[in-house]
Parts: structure tokens; sequence; C-alpha cells
């Protein structure tokens, strides 16, 4: 995708690729989405990480059954498999990069302390972006 969105901008396409953006803690560990898409069966997971592919390919664009807009600058990405419906909370920063929070099983509705806890590090992810960007091996 990268040779199509250099090759579309030489017209002036502007494509709406972002870079994603693994949200970590003031401690630097291992970001929570990685720690629980560890957790995830390899199929699930696979589905999961696609999704992340098509959140990087796409970004603003990315529509339901996707993505949806949950509230205060927060949204979802969307993953279902075998009946069990996955979802990573998310942010933008800029127009350029989004910022992945952590991910979640949900039965009806993300529960409301999920969208908080995004809320929180979407906040502080604000205050000082260099400090909350994961960089392997740091």
């Amino acid at each position: 995708m990268t040779f199509v969105r250099n090759y579309a901008n030489i017209f002036g396409v502007d494509m709406p690729a972002v870079e994603v953006i693994f949200y970590q803690d003031a401690q630097g560990k291992m970001p929570r989405l990685m720690e629980w898409v560890d957790t995830l069966s390899p199929k699930a997971r696979v589905k999961c990480l696609v999704r992340l592919k098509r959140l990087e390919d796409l970004g603003h664009e990315l529509r339901r059954p996707e993505a949806d807009f949950l509230h205060d600058g927060i949204y979802e990405l969307r993953a279902s498999y075998q009946g069990v419906h996955y979802r990573m909370l998310y942010f933008f920063h800029g127009r350029k990069a989004v910022v992945v929070t952590h991910g979640v099983v949900k039965e009806r509705e993300v529960p409301t302390e999920e969208i908080d806890k995004a809320i929180r590090a979407k906040s502080t992810f604000e205050l000082n972006p260099a400090a909350h960007t994961f960089k392997p091996g740091r």
C-alpha cells in the first residue's frame, strides 16, 4: 500500500493513511494492547491484526462495520470471531496518527469504564506524546 500511497501523492491525491501508535504507560511497560492481543486465540489475533492494518491504511476513512465512534474522541476498532466481539479502543492524534490504547472483549456494548480508560490515556498522551509512544527495545 505504501507504493500506491506514494504514487497517488505524486498526482495530488491525498491518501488517508495514518501511523498506528501503541499507547504505553509512563512506566514504559509493554502496551496493554499488545498484552491483550497475545492472550487471544491465533484466529482471533489475526482478525484483530487485520483490523489494525485496515486502520493504518484507511485512517479517518474507516467506518462501520470495521470501526465506530464511541464518544469524547474515542473510537472502537471492531473484530469478531465465532460470536465473540473484540474491540480495540483508539483516538486520533492530529491528521496523521492514531493511538490504540487497549483491547476488550464485549458482550452488549463497550463498558463505560473501558471507554474512561481510553479517555484518560488520550489526555495523558496529549500532554507528552513521546513518553507514551511505544518504541520496541526502549
